[in-house]
């Protein structure tokens, strides 16, 4: 599962809410927090994406950035545009999924969605849960929106302890990604019955 987000702190609690939500799934998210240095970085940003069978792209986050120069943030809508190239080579090993926090934006950002289901959170964590159950129906049984709810909690009450033991100054680096997975599975094994 490719997890396609900006990596600001004001998306933080959303970040940990897809790591609960997916993890509960029963998918494994990766992100570009997976990829060493090295080689470049497009290339291994497309590498992944070919690797994952699901991609899940947040554009909630595509405004201009107030601070100088004063830009939009490109990335996250790139790096759709690679899973939407991708899944149109190999339909039967890619779907990917938009998400938003505001209802009929997407339509106004980019057009080129139309037809497109998107699924918008607003920008909760509850939001976001929901919408995931809709995004990923199983025709096993379906995970609670309660039970990513615990999971969630589970690693919000885990961070501080995370942190210090892997030296982390941000949730968004490679070894605090790696960690917040295995204790999103502990969890969910816990939690999910």
């Amino acid at each position: 599962m490719f997890l396609n987000v900006p990596y600001d702190r004001d998306f933080g609690d959303l970040f940990l809410a897809y790591i609960a939500g997916l993890t509960v799934l029963g998918l494994f998210p990766r992100a570009t927090l997976d990829i060493s240095g090295g080689e470049r970085r497009l290339d291994h940003i497309f590498e992944l994406i070919q690797r994952c069978r699901y991609s899940v792209h947040d554009l909630s986050r595509v405004e201009v950035d107030a601070r100088p120069p004063a830009t939009p943030r490109f990335n996250m809508p790139f790096e759709l545009g690679l899973a939407v190239a991708w899944q149109k080579v190999e339909p039967q090993r890619h779907t990917w999924f938009v998400f938003e926090a505001k209802q009929r934006r997407i339509e106004k950002s980019l057009s080129d969605l139309g037809g497109t289901d998107v699924y918008v959170h607003h920008g909760r964590p509850a939001g976001l849960f929901s919408e995931l159950s809709n995004a990923f129906v199983r025709p096993q049984r379906q995970p609670s929106v309660d039970e990513m709810k615990l999971v969630y909690v589970g690693l919000r009450e885990g961070m501080p302890r995370l942190m210090r033991n892997t030296g982390g100054k941000s949730i968004f680096k490679a070894r605090v990604f790696s960690e917040l997975r295995v204790l999103a599975r502990a969890l969910s094994a816990q939690y999910v019955t």
